[in-house]
Parts: C-alpha cells; structure tokens; sequence
C-alpha cells in the first residue's frame, strides 16, 4: 500500500499540495489527472524521492520494486536490445553474479534467474520493442541512432521490461501512435502490479482504469471507477456542493434579518440572541467546497469555404531522396468541410503525405491542383522547439498582427486560443508545451486557413484542453486532417478514415472500431485487406446505400452555406465581383450534381 499522509509541497513559491493525503492498494490502476501544472508529475518525483516534502509523510513499502520510465536518454553505442535489459537491476545483478560465483552457490543464483524468468528475457524485450513499434532490425542498432521520440519509447519499454510491483508512467503516449497506443493499452491491462498513470487519454483512462486520483484544490480526491464514472461523480459533487453553499447562504441570511429587526426590541431580544448564536455557529459551519476550473478555450476563425475539392491529388509520388519515393501513385481529393482522419503506424508516412498537403514537399511527379487562394495550416507538435525562447507571446504575435493592432485586441487573441493575460506576457521559455501548442494554433490561424493538417496536437493538452479543441475542430467550417494517438478526439471530430500503408493513402473500409480490431488481432502486421482501391462492381447494401445518401446530405449542406456565403460576399461594395461569379457559378453546378446522384440513389431504397 502507498500512503501519502497530510503533505505538503511548493515548487519556488508556488505550493503544489497542502494538507493532501491518499492510500492506494496495491493492485489498483490509478489514472492521475488534473490541470496542466496542477503537481502531477511532482508528486511522481515525491514518490520516488527525487525531492522532499515540507510537511507529512510518504510511505512507499521498502519490499516493492518500483519502476518508472527515464526522462532523458543520452547517447549509447550499446544496441536497444541490450539497453532495455540493463534496465532490470535485479536481472542483470544475478545473471552477472551467475558468472562469477562459485558453484556450490549455483543453485540459490538459479533459483533468483528462473524467479525473473532470466530464459525468456530478451523473447519478453523483444515483443515489448516490436508493440511499441521498433522493427528486429532495429534491435541491432545502438541507442545514440534513434531520435528523441524514440528514446522516449525506449525509456519506455525499460519500465515496462522490469519485474515491478510498482509502475509511474508519466504521459507514456505523448510518444506512441495510434498502434502502440492500443498495444500499451493491452499491455498494462495484464500488468499485475500498482499502476499510476498520468494521462488524458480519455479511452486509456475509461478501458484501463480502476480508479482516478484527482488534483481537487491543493488536495488529493481517490475516486473508484474509470474516468467516465469519476466525471460523473465530480458533476454530482460539484452540484450537491452548490445546493448546500445555497440552502446555508439562505438560512443564515433569514438569521440574520431576523437579528437585524428584533435584537434591540425588549421583547424578541432573547430570540434574537438565540439566532444570533445560530448564526455564529453556521458561520464557523464547513461545507466542502469543489473546486470549479475554468472553462477552456479554442476558437478557430471563420474562413472562406473553396469551392470543392479543395485539392486534388493525380497519381502523384512524393519522397526526400530522388527515385526513392516514400508514397506512390496518390490518387485523392479532399472536399471543403471534410474531416479526415489519417491511420497507419509510424514510418509509415503520415508526416509525409501532411508535409505534402501543406506544400512542405513538392510531388516528385504526378499533378497537385488547386486553387491559387487556398490557404493550408501545419501543425507539428516539433514545431515547439524553433519557438523563441526569450519572448513572450504577445510580442511573439503581435508582427503578424500589425502594428495598428490594440494590445486589447491582440490579448484577445490570444484568450481565443486559450492564453490567459499572465501567459501572454509571460516568457515562451517559461510556458508549458500545451501552452505552446496554443500559442502554435494561434500563429497558424492568422492566415484564416481553409485547411488544418494537424500532426499530434494534442500531446501536451489536458482534458479540458483536448476536449475544447474537438469543440472548436467541429465548430470550424474549412477542413480539418487529424494524426493523433488520441482515439477519442478522432472519434468526436472525424468521419472520414484514410489509411497510409504499403506505400500509398488510400480510404479505409470501416470504422474506428474495426480499425482498432484489426489491430489488436494482428498488431505486427500491416492487413491490406480492409482497403477498397476502386469501387465495389456487387450491388451495394441498402446499409451502404443509406450511408451515401447521409454523405450526400452532408455535402448539399456544405455546398448550400457556400453558395449563402458567396452570395453575401457579392452584395459587398469592395466584392471581387468576376471571381466570386466563378466560384458561385461552379458551386451551383455541384449542388445540381449532388442532388442528381441522392435523387438516384433514393430511387434504390423506395
């Protein structure tokens, strides 16, 4: 059992807990949330020793191992294979002790070796590598090869290679895609072990957890259930918080008018006095009082809808070397207003293709067409780093803005994308990596891009943040393409699924379910099966046929705001008068064409 009794602990002068105590049992799997630089990853440091409480004790029994991924890597020229096993302490103590000692003393070392399954420990490393996307090649090539991302996977698969009673796992999928996101998921669910895991990964938390500890405050709140349960929970609890603070608020208000009318009055000054100690003693009455966080934000602005496709893709090859191309033969457009998701392991070129759209790399033959006005937003959770440390986001935005622009205003900004006053002039150097994801969306969405390609955005958000950003994503009225580990968040804003794999992009045949199934059946190998090329000669489905109905419903939707748009642009003094009659001539051809084919497809299920 981990007890944590009535600590506290500060961070220079910020104190992160006071007065916080929780006992977790061993077997438990924790789910550790709260807001960005709430102390989720200090009180990790508080369990492992790495700094001192001011107040109360930390009892972590001496008897269990506990294991936790290393933050920082350095370079190695030892293989990976071997970087993971030297993880285990206790493995290598007794396999080095196996060499040297006498052998009357062989048996009691052999006894410990086959306790830590000693014979199937590189099988063991080996499978965990492979879940978490490292290739049998990869075993073979020294630690100081693999970029930062990767070590981080490896520091990783160190922590989960031990044989702990205890496992800290601090944002373990900031890392992973979406394959080893599943992987790990599966993992840890048959871990034996005390888990805590810090995470907002909404479907980690829900499908792994037995319980959530809960930054409430300066507090520690321990909640049984996974985060579904506890959100439930909270809500509750914030309410009957509310209806108490309100029936105490009355009373005492009704006391003391009551006191106020009668206490100098000769015959009502002893009822006065009662109520008045009545009133005192409601006074000193505690109600516990939930913490209520402010409410997130994202607002992405308004943008000119493009005629449709936006773009359009003829069999084009795209790569960084010369004659060796990293995807082929994409044969694709991408409407205005679609959300697309976009699947495949790592390596397999997600970035690329985003790259790509974005117009980072240029085709190395085939045709990309598009509109000369379309404007395409990048994000890369990399970008992070080429931030201007010494600057702070306001004077960081503030050129893009001009310098007509009121501070008011370019605060205002700012708080559309979720910077708080105190963020905006505080340091870049200074601010958290989801504060600096923010700051990111904000520099990308001065252009009012029609499109955002967003690769990871969500790493370094919260819960709250994750799920304001779904809101804005959805509320956004150009086109959004999604790579992101996060299930959830693909789940709430995209209904288009395209999968890179084997070289090319092509539309997965399924859901987000099936997806995840075919994964978790055959989670080293790459199905090609799931993926249509050309379109099915069989009869269609009445499911099938519904479904495109609804897609075209969707698209007539899209393409009436367009024309509604377009239309209000012309009756404008400063209108581009010839372009914008192009564009609203070309989008009535399309909404004829559209209702042509739903009228068809109607005719099939009448």
């Amino acid at each position: 059992m981990i007890t944590l009794e009535n600590i506290r602990v500060h961070i220079g002068n910020k104190v992160l807990l006071e007065d916080a105590s929780c006992q977790l049992v061993d077997g438990q799997k924790v789910g550790i949330i709260g807001k960005n630089g709430c102390g989720k990853s200090t009180l990790f440091k508080v369990l492992q020793h790495q700094i001192d409480i001011d107040t109360g004790r930390v009892l972590v029994p001496k008897n269990k191992k506990l294991a936790y991924a290393e933050q920082e890597i350095p370079d190695l020229d030892m293989n990976i294979l071997d970087f993971v096993l030297a993880r285990d302490k206790d493995l290598m103590y007794w396999r080095q002790k196996a060499t040297e000692s006498a052998t009357e003393e062989l048996a009691d070392i052999m006894d410990h070796l086959t306790l830590l399954q000693s014979d199937s420990a590189e099988a063991r490393v080996a499978t965990i590598l492979k879940g978490l996307g490292f290739t049998d090649t990869d075993f073979a090539q020294p630690v100081k090869h693999f970029s930062g991302g990767w070590r981080m996977r490896l520091a990783l698969a160190g922590a989960l290679f031990q044989n702990s009673d205890i496992l800290l796992l601090d944002e373990p999928t900031n890392h992973l895609d979406l394959e080893a996101t599943l992987w790990l998921e599966d993992y840890l669910k048959k871990y034996s072990g005390t888990l805590l895991i810090i995470s907002h990964d909404q479907d980690l938390l829900n499908n792994l957890c037995t319980h959530i500890l809960h930054f409430e405050g300066k507090r520690l709140v321990l909640y049984r259930g996974n985060l579904t349960i506890f959100q439930t929970t909270f809500q509750q609890k914030k309410e009957n918080s509310q209806r108490q603070m309100e029936r105490l608020a009355m009373k005492k208000e009704k006391l003391q008018s009551y006191v106020n009318r009668f206490r100098y009055k000769a015959t009502k000054a002893k009822q006065a006095q009662s109520r008045l100690k009545m009133l005192e003693r409601l006074n000193q009455a505690e109600v516990e009082i939930v913490p209520v966080e402010a409410e997130d934000e994202f607002h992405f602005p308004e943008v000119y809808v493009m005629p449709a496709p936006c773009i359009k893709l003829k069999n084009v090859s795209v790569g960084y070397v010369p004659g060796k191309p990293v995807l082929r033969r994409l044969n694709l457009q991408i409407g205005n207003n679609d959300r697309i998701a976009l699947l495949g392991r790592n390596g397999n070129g997600k970035s690329t293709f985003a790259k790509l759209l974005s117009g980072m790399l240029s085709p190395e033959s085939g045709e990309i067409v598009q509109s000369k006005k379309l404007r395409v937003g990048y994000f890369n959770q990399h970008q992070n780093e080429e931030l201007p440390e010494k600057i702070t986001p306001f004077d960081y935005i503030k050129p893009f803005l001009g310098d007509t622009m009121k501070e008011d205003k370019i605060r205002g900004y700012l708080a559309a994308f979720g910077l708080t006053q105190d963020q905006a002039i505080s340091k870049i150097g200074t601010l958290s990596g989801g504060e600096k994801a923010r700051l990111l969306l904000s520099r990308i969405c001065l252009d009012k891009p029609q499109i955002l390609i967003l690769d990871e955005p969500t790493n370094h958000l919260d819960l709250q943040g994750r799920q304001a950003l779904a809101d804005a994503l959805n509320e956004f009225n150009g086109t959004v393409i999604l790579i992101t580990h996060d299930f959830h968040i693909l789940e709430s804003v995209c209904d288009t699924l395209w999968l890179v794999q084997d070289g090319t992009c092509r539309e997965f045949d399924g859901d987000l379910n099936d997806y995840k199934s075919m994964l978790l059946e055959h989670p080293e190998e790459d199905k090609s099966q799931p993926i249509i090329t050309q379109p099915k000669v069989k009869k269609p489905s009445l499911h099938t046929t519904k479904q495109k109905i609804k897609e075209l419903e969707k698209q007539l939707t899209v393409l009436e705001k367009q024309r509604d748009y377009l239309l209000d642009l012309l009756l404008k003094p400063d209108c581009d008068y010839a372009s914008v009659q192009r564009d609203l001539k070309e989008t009535e051809m399309q909404i004829a064409e559209t209702e042509n084919a739903w009228m068809e497809l109607a005719d099939l299920i009448h």
